[in-house]
């Protein structure tokens, strides 16, 4: 079983913030977002991957949260740095993506406000664009 594991590996997660402004009453427009990703990484290998949620539902209210998860590669082989890089684009992103949209259901899951669930994203055509 152990040959199935990730080299990749969550070491810790936190919600660095989370804002849900009201501007007024229910409404029929669409919830309209842009989701940013930043990746960073220290000395110690350790990458922080950040994503970004802002969204407004224009009259209703205005989202922001942001969520990081720090990382880690750890593999007695010698991995190429493309391999590394693909790793933390695209898994770590789709392990953190869960978080985020649970996050972003329970704050719009609001009095007199519909509760939006995001969709499921294609992270392999989000990092080709």
């Amino acid at each position: 079983m152990s040959d199935f594991n990730s080299v990749l590996t969550l070491q810790e997660m936190v919600f660095d913030r989370i804002e849900f402004n009201r501007k007024g009453f229910k409404n029929n427009k669409e919830l309209e977002f842009e989701l940013q990703v930043q990746i960073g990484s220290d000395k110690n290998s350790t990458y922080k991957v950040t994503l970004v949620l802002k969204g407004t539902k224009q009259d209703e209210y205005n989202v922001v949260i942001s969520l990081s998860g720090f990382f880690a590669v750890e593999t007695q082989e010698e991995l190429d740095d493309s391999v590394v890089r693909n790793l933390i684009n695209k898994n770590a992103v789709a392990i953190l993506m869960p978080y985020l949209r649970s996050e972003l259901t329970l704050l719009t899951a609001q009095p007199n406000t519909d509760s939006v669930v995001l969709p499921p994203f294609n992270i392999n055509k989000m990092f080709k664009n």
